[in-house]
């Protein structure tokens, strides 16, 4: 499944962005993505970040539906540990 992104787009050349950055600034808080090129070639893209959260990430939402088996506390193969310690078969 592909996910389409209607984003407008403007391509400039990296003198071009030195004399107006601050107005591609603005366009691109307004949602645009802006490609900077070297003599027409693109080299970056400058789009907007994500919005900050306006609250705190909420603590405990997962209690109780995760759980570990005691298996996880068994101690590891021999061959496991040598590869963890770099040892080479």
């Amino acid at each position: 499944m592909f996910m389409v992104h209607n984003l407008a787009m403007i391509k400039i050349n990296i003198h071009e962005a030195k004399a107006r950055l601050s107005e591609y600034l603005e366009r691109v808080l307004e949602g645009e993505v802006v490609v900077l090129c070297r003599r027409n070639v693109p080299v970056a893209e400058i789009h907007p970040l994500p919005a900050r959260r306006s609250r705190r990430r909420p603590i405990g939402v997962a209690r109780g539906k995760l759980s570990v088996p005691p298996s996880f506390f068994a101690p590891l193969p021999e061959e496991v540990l040598k590869d963890f310690q770099g040892n080479t078969r």
